[in-house]
């Protein structure tokens, strides 16, 4: 059976959009389809490896996924994609014969807090929370002192939270997180820590000598700068759930997720 990414769209539209799931030809490479699934939603999570169920796994962690196999799954890696989780490996058939499977299940995501105007407000465990991000730090020993002297400046401590938590990936697999800081402009005093595929930057105006008082500014693919008084966990956590911003993401998605592209399992 070859493999592509249009041959991975027929079979989940054969799933349909709640819980179902497949046994595919013998003669399809699961490590290939894998390999598809991880370059479209980012770094799988292990479920089950050589018949043996990680026991940590809960609703929380695609348990779901595993319902129809019962404990005849050989090995499971799953995906959480908004409101849906995505698996995939090996199971055992009603003959006993390990065949490869795509299995998909209905994923609970929390409710999006509200965003009122309140007092110390952690925002990014407000987005955790959004996310329903439930995986380990990302990247939790990154060198801040190195890559803080490579820019000459100091950086919010919001956004480094962000880059240890989540690491590499986009949110609603839209809003790419930078994991270094880069310059648009040096005289602008922009640094651009978030992008889209629509050409919008989204920056910092450097000019406190206190990062954490950084306003984030967007640059518009047309050069029009937008200014927001707010870090950028805040800003995140706002235009994922508030359908009136006018850089809202709310309008698109329902859910909302952290598209992993290269996390831990």
């Amino acid at each position: 059976m070859e493999l592509t990414q249009a041959t991975v769209n027929d079979l989940l539209a054969r799933l349909g959009p709640g819980d179902g799931y497949l046994y595919l030809p013998d003669d399809l490479d699961a490590q290939e389809l894998t390999g598809l699934l991880d370059g479209r939603y980012g770094a799988p999570r292990t479920l089950v490896l050589d018949g043996f169920t990680d026991p940590t796994v809960d609703e929380s962690k695609g348990a779901a996924l595993l319902v129809p196999f019962g404990d005849q799954a050989v090995t499971i890696r799953a995906w959480a994609y908004g409101d849906q989780w995505v698996g995939t490996g090996t199971a055992r058939d009603a003959e006993g014969v390990e065949r490869p499977v795509l299995v998909v299940a209905h994923r609970e995501v929390p409710e999006p807090l509200a965003v009122a105007a309140e007092e110390d407000i952690d925002w990014m465990e407000r987005l955790r929370r959004i996310t329903g991000w439930t995986q380990p730090a990302q990247r939790p020993d990154v060198d801040w002192a190195e890559v803080e002297s490579r820019l000459g400046t100091a950086l919010p401590g919001d956004y480094r939270r962000m880059v240890e938590t989540f690491g590499e990936g986009a949110f609603d697999g839209f809003l790419s997180l930078i994991q270094e800081p880069w310059t648009l402009h040096r005289e602008d005093r922009l640094l651009i820590w978030a992008c889209t595929e629509h050409e919008n930057l989204y920056c910092w105006r450097a000019e406190d000598d206190n990062p954490d008082r950084w306003p984030v500014v967007i640059r518009t693919f047309d050069g029009e700068d937008v200014s927001f008084d707010c870090q950028a966990a805040e800003f995140v956590c706002r235009i994922l759930v508030d359908p009136q911003h006018p850089f809202t993401m709310a309008r698109y998605f329902d859910t909302h997720w952290f598209m992993n592209y290269r996390g831990k399992d």
